[in-house]
């Protein structure tokens, strides 16, 4: 029974992001085929009502710093130290903060597949020794991992530019949601939802300042929250009080409530401009959202054709939301090409296999010259 140590995500079962919906996925995909799967992480709530994780997969609880400075880092080194002890035959690594501790790892012959995220160092809602830290990570990542994972095509050739090496590329995946009725009392394709954390880079601040405007024609709905209570969860509270025709919803651990959401959304709002293939994205597109994305190469990628792109600024956005608002139509026929190209592309059985093929990969490699070998 071969074995793998998951690295860097905040553990199983955990709702928290893309990395998170990932390992739900992949570790009893794993289990099922016979590996011996441990997944690290932190102290996290209960998995909501109506989930039961999959007794075969080991979590492992580390210490860590619960701050947005040093939670990765941190939980990162006790986790590798533990794995370190285990001897894993192979260690699937998320995020290159984690590269610092590549060397050790390999050191240990212990194999390493790293997903290397997006271009955290381009990220706005970082400092300066935070972008440095990351490329730092991402240098050592390129150095030291066995093999890489690119979760977009447009990721792997920015690793090339910048690095000199690309890896596999395995996107993120989605599910179909069964059949549901509108909810919260909201009209099936009459009303926006945006879904993203609270980060400068998500085009939070923009659509804030357009809500008004769409909310004078129609309902809003808003997911995601900044995490550490600060002004953009204050600006999201304010636009729920003071506008009737807006929901802030925070933070959705109910997966049925949310597929239901972008089930039946007029518009996805998309307004992530760095990272590569975006989970939400993906999952909006599954469930058959109609989807204004922000004009980028990620989302240009994953979309194709079936696109509504928007610019950066809150009158562009208010007009491109509201031009696809009064088109049923399009919304109808966007609605049924998103579901169709994310079916093709993006299912978790086909990205589960790739990545386990991937994983049977380093450890063959390992076995057969007993180094990394690019």
């Amino acid at each position: 029974m071969p074995s793998v140590a998951i690295i860097g995500t905040r553990g199983y079962p955990s709702f928290y992001g893309g990395f998170e919906t990932a390992v739900r996925k992949l570790a009893p995909y794993l289990a099922e085929a016979g590996w011996d799967v441990t997944v690290y992480g932190r102290q996290h709530e209960s998995p909501p009502e109506g989930f039961t994780p999959d007794d075969r997969v080991t979590s492992v609880v580390t210490r860590g710093f619960d701050t947005r400075s040093l939670s990765t880092l941190s939980y990162g080194a006790t986790a590798s130290l533990h794995a370190l002890r285990k001897r894993p035959d192979a260690a699937l690594v998320m995020n290159v903060a984690n590269g610092f501790y590549l060397p050790f790892l390999r050191a240990a012959r212990i194999p390493t597949l790293v997903n290397v995220d997006g271009i955290e160092w381009d990220r706005a809602k970082w400092g300066r020794l935070a972008k440095s830290m990351f490329k730092a990570g991402a240098r050592l990542t390129a150095s030291h991992a066995t093999e890489l994972v690119m979760d977009a095509v447009a990721i792997d050739a920015r690793w090339r530019k910048e690095f000199g090496r690309g890896g596999t590329f395995i996107p993120y995946g989605g599910e179909q949601p069964q059949p549901s009725e509108a909810p919260l009392g909201l009209a099936h394709r009459g009303y926006v939802i945006a879904v993203a954390r609270f980060v400068p880079e998500n085009s939070i601040a923009e659509f804030f300042a357009a809500v008004p405007k769409i909310a004078a024609k129609y309902p809003v709905v808003i997911v995601g929250s900044e995490g550490y209570n600060g002004e953009f969860d204050a600006h999201a509270a304010r636009l729920d009080a003071e506008i009737s025709d807006v929901r802030w919803l925070g933070h959705l651990k109910d997966d049925a409530l949310l597929m239901s959401l972008w089930q039946h959304a007029g518009v996805y709002f998309h307004g992530h401009t760095v990272g590569g293939t975006n989970p939400a994205l993906v999952q909006a597109m599954m469930a058959g959202a109609p989807v204004v994305a922000r004009d980028t190469v990620y989302n240009a990628e994953v979309l194709a054709d079936f696109r509504q792109v928007s610019g950066g600024h809150p009158d562009e956005i208010c007009r491109s939301v509201l031009s696809l608002m009064d088109d049923p139509a399009l919304q109808s026929s966007l609605s049924l090409a998103n579901m169709a190209r994310a079916k093709l592309h993006y299912n978790w059985p086909d990205i589960c296999a790739r990545y386990e093929s991937a994983l049977n990969g380093i450890i063959d490699r390992q076995k057969g010259r007993g180094s990394r070998a690019h």
